[in-house]
């Protein structure tokens, strides 16, 4: 893939998560202030089915020259996942997760089947995959189903293949030096940050600090009414440096199990 067509793919990633996440835009005049925001990564969720495993959407970014670097365990959550690196640091960071389906109920199991098995493989193996959103009708009924056994299930079947967030690269904030302040900025600023686990989490000592918004809530047509849910949210990131002059690259399982709390409708 050339460089255009990788630019291409993550401007057309970015149009998509900001269409849900019109609260993003007013991030950025908050915090750039005229200034062009850095994006630290960008996070997507899967299932772990054939044809949209963590691999075959991996496999999209390893095509555009990513190469696997950690892996992550969340057992309270039942996921895992994987963040890849490009040799270009100046393209974001990418996290996949996915959710193993077989350790939920068999009633959980059915409907994602039922979902999954209306994509056709050769979707999946087109990049624009990744930010296409939905491909089957879901009900009311069942979107509340998954969220009693998993906020990420649910959040899945209601809106699909697209990034789950991006995320502020902090370190290249000119007007600001520590997370705190980004945080009071945000705040004053009318917004309503995480809080689970504290409103920042991680710290210097695990070369990572993260917080981030609640999802902003979107109208979502379910087949049999419209209901209006937590979309998407953003990620501010602060890194460490592990030795001199090289910030730390990966992430802190700990701090991600409650990042992914950001889509909690509660």
């Amino acid at each position: 893939m050339s460089q255009h067509q990788v630019e291409q793919f993550f401007e057309n990633l970015w149009q998509d998560y900001i269409r849900l996440t019109p609260s993003a835009a007013k991030v950025h005049q908050v915090l750039g202030q005229g200034q062009p925001i850095i994006n630290d990564h960008v996070a997507f969720r899967t299932f772990n089915i054939a044809p949209v495993r963590l691999a075959a959407l991996a496999a999209h970014f390893e095509s555009m020259g990513y190469e696997a670097k950690g892996d992550y365990e969340f057992t309270e959550k039942k996921l895992i996942a994987k963040h890849f690196e490009h040799r270009d640091p100046r393209l974001p960071k990418i996290f996949i997760s996915e959710l193993l389906v077989e350790e939920f109920s068999p009633e959980l199991q059915t409907i994602i089947k039922q979902l999954v098995g209306q994509i056709k493989p050769e979707q999946v193996a087109r990049p624009e995959f990744l930010y296409s959103g939905t491909h089957w009708q879901l009900s009311s009924t069942d979107y509340e189903r998954l969220l009693e056994e998993s906020e990420y299930a649910a959040w899945m079947a209601a809106f699909g293949f697209r990034a789950n967030h991006f995320t502020v690269n902090v370190n290249e904030l000119t007007d600001y030096d520590s997370l705190e302040e980004v945080n009071q900025t945000l705040k004053d600023a009318g917004f309503r940050l995480n809080s689970s686990g504290g409103e920042i989490k991680g710290s210097r000592d695990v070369y990572l600090e993260q917080s981030s918004t609640m999802a902003d809530h979107t109208p979502v047509r379910f087949s049999d009414m419209e209901k209006v849910i937590p979309s998407c949210f953003y990620e501010f990131a602060r890194r460490y440096e592990v030795a001199p002059n090289q910030l730390y690259t990966g992430f802190v399982a700990a701090s991600a199990d409650k990042i992914f709390e950001s889509t909690n409708a509660r």
